[in-house]
């Protein structure tokens, strides 16, 4: 395994997402939270992952509370990362969800607690006021944003008066927005780049197309799941099998690699069984040649997918209310 050492922090390259245990809208089932989900954690940690990440609207709450065995037993080999959903971010009630956080993961302490995404409506020194709170009572180690663009990102951190490490974005071959702006600043002001979705929720995989469409409420949602969009990703998918069979790897290793082939930036796919997760965590290994990265970065820029909402089929609007 290969680590992000960057704000006072070392980070594994490949972390360990858990929005899919106990969130119905994977359709992973009951077996999956009550016994595979815990197994995954176990044994990511056995294989050098440090990284777990969740966030209290994983299942309600669901999400932290499958991990909290685990986190009893193995405590100091994880880096907890979890989410406070901004619907009322004023500082005591930030205060009391941090807590409620802490208590179902089992833990005394969070060791990264992020804000999910930008209220529209209030200015961000609100929330962020709560957060030191909680770092100043011990609660919680450091603070992280997430869904935040360069400017709510120094903002946040020009609030809170202490340094907000990380920003989780979506990042893979098809989303690279925050390769732009985000990406370069953490790497000159040490900061982290938490990317989610490093696997486009699997498209990259190549496990899908036109004629193999995903039964999930999740994916039947998502445009690039289109027919059109699932063609139109041809070439890229076979760029990735091209690369990944001089290494040795399967396309999802290979597109795991070139999102963490960037400095400061680590990725926490979700893993649907512990092979999955072990093939995630082999692609922390693999360095990918400049001219593998320039191929598969040509592919990515000539995948344009219709991500219009106009293009959804009437039952991925139906699994979006």
């Amino acid at each position: 395994m290969r680590y992000v050492e960057a704000a006072g922090v070392r980070l594994s390259r490949i972390g360990i997402g858990t929005w899919q245990f106990g969130s119905v809208e994977w359709g992973y089932g009951a077996d999956y939270s009550e016994q595979t989900a815990t197994q995954i954690i176990e044994r990511g940690l056995e294989l050098g992952v440090n990284l777990i990440d969740t966030a209290e609207l994983y299942g309600f709450g669901k999400s932290e509370r499958i991990l909290a065995p685990v986190l009893k037993e193995h405590r100091d080999e994880a880096f907890i990362a979890t989410k406070v959903t901004p619907i009322v971010p004023f500082s005591p009630w930030v205060r009391s969800r941090g807590r409620a956080s802490a208590k179902r993961l089992g833990v005394d302490h969070i060791d990264l607690y992020q804000v999910h995404a930008p209220n529209p409506t209030l200015p961000i020194g609100h929330i962020m006021g709560g957060m030191v709170d909680l770092v100043a009572d011990g609660a919680v180690t450091h603070l992280g944003v997430s869904n935040y663009n360069l400017a709510q990102w120094k903002l946040s951190e020009q609030a809170a008066g202490i340094p907000v490490i990380s920003n989780q974005v979506r990042l893979n071959l098809v989303d690279r927005g925050a390769l732009k702006a985000l990406a370069p600043y953490a790497r000159a002001y040490d900061r982290i780049i938490i990317a989610y979705s490093p696997l486009a929720q699997g498209l990259l995989s190549g496990g899908y197309s036109a004629a193999r469409l995903p039964k999930d409420r999740m994916r039947r949602a998502n445009p690039l799941f289109l027919p059109e969009n699932l063609e139109a990703a041809r070439p890229l998918l076979a760029t990735l099998e091209r690369v990944a069979q001089r290494y040795g790897a399967t396309s999802a290793q290979i597109a795991l690699a070139w999102v963490i082939s960037h400095d400061n930036v680590v990725a926490i796919p979700g893993a649907s069984s512990v092979a999955q997760l072990e093939h995630n965590v082999a692609a922390a290994d693999l360095a990918l040649s400049p001219e593998d990265l320039a191929e598969l970065g040509s592919a990515a820029v000539a995948f344009q997918p219709n991500t219009g909402v106009g293009t959804f089929p009437r039952r991925a609007l139906a699994a979006l209310r």
